[in-house]
């Protein structure tokens, strides 16, 4: 198991290795601890956990690169890793999630707080690591502004078996109907999946996240919006697969919403596109 960590404040070698120890279990001794300085030739590279800390100036003063032999039981997922670290050592850990953005850090605070956080590296411009912003007030960083952060949510990986469906249906077609560039297929298949993730976050009471900016989930209005309009370009057999995973998805979101007309409701692009009845509906309470 690999953790890459990012701490608030610097902890000697004694503090991060008895740390170690005690967050995954094992015997002081059987943790190696080293920086940049640490001559490699007498490190234990035997150990069952080996450690490489380089310092960095800024919000964030260490960079922690940990390696855990898989003989170390039970190896522990980042965010569980990261919350015990934090605690045991009274300090603010950041871990990164799977997306490349700078709002894809968690945090990790000693009183319990896990939060999105909005991490900016070091750069031409300004030298050091800067904590922009995190979603939930963290006691350590007083004057760290506190706010949602919209791209956090758009990021978020959520199930689309529908469109997955849809996705192995379109690919399968032949070369003439085939699932390219330029045909409907195409921004058909986009565009299912970008409806089926509002559908399936509201349904799931908008978890993991909690809430959804009013751009995103107007964008993805949008995205039934097109579905309507490519359903009659498709092949019959394409139109008919399409029409039955919108009817599941449509009966989803109208148990999971309100009638609201006008509330949402765009003024008409020229005439040029319609708006459907989903515009109309509302989740109860608001998500953003």
């Amino acid at each position: 198991m690999i953790y890459d960590v990012l701490l608030s404040r610097p902890l000697s070698t004694d503090a991060l290795t008895e740390t170690l120890a005690r967050c995954l279990g094992v015997r002081p001794a059987d943790v190696d601890v080293a920086d940049e300085h640490t001559d490699q030739e007498l490190r234990d590279w035997d150990a069952l956990v080996l450690c490489d800390t380089e310092a960095v100036t800024g919000d964030v003063s260490s960079i922690l690169s940990i390696y855990v032999q898989e003989s170390v039981q039970p190896q522990l997922p980042e965010a569980e890793f990261s919350a015990a670290f934090a605690r045991a050592a009274d300090v603010v850990v950041l871990y990164p999630s799977e997306s490349p953005r700078p709002s894809a850090y968690w945090l990790a605070a000693p009183e319990g707080v896990v939060a999105r956080a909005r991490l900016y590296g070091p750069d031409d411009e300004v030298p050091h690591y800067r904590i922009d912003a995190v979603e939930a007030p963290v006691a350590q960083l007083p004057g760290t502004r506190v706010t949602r952060i919209p791209e956090a949510v758009r990021d978020l990986e959520i199930a689309t078996p529908l469109a997955d469906q849809f996705t192995v249906y379109a690919r399968r077609l032949p070369a003439e109907q085939a699932d390219v560039t330029g045909t409907p297929l195409w921004p058909a298949r986009t565009s299912l999946g970008a409806w089926e993730m509002l559908v399936r976050h509201l349904a799931d009471d908008w978890a993991p996240s909690g809430w959804c900016p009013a751009e995103l989930y107007r964008e993805r209005l949008e995205c039934r919006d097109e579905l309507e309009e490519l359903g009659p370009r498709l092949h019959p057999a394409g139109r008919a697969r399409l029409h039955e995973a919108l009817a599941g998805l449509d009966v989803l979101f109208t148990a999971h919403t309100v009638d609201a007309p006008g509330i949402l409701r765009p003024i008409p692009d020229n005439g040029i596109r319609a708006h459907g009845w989903w515009w109309d509906r509302l989740p109860d309470p608001l998500p953003w």
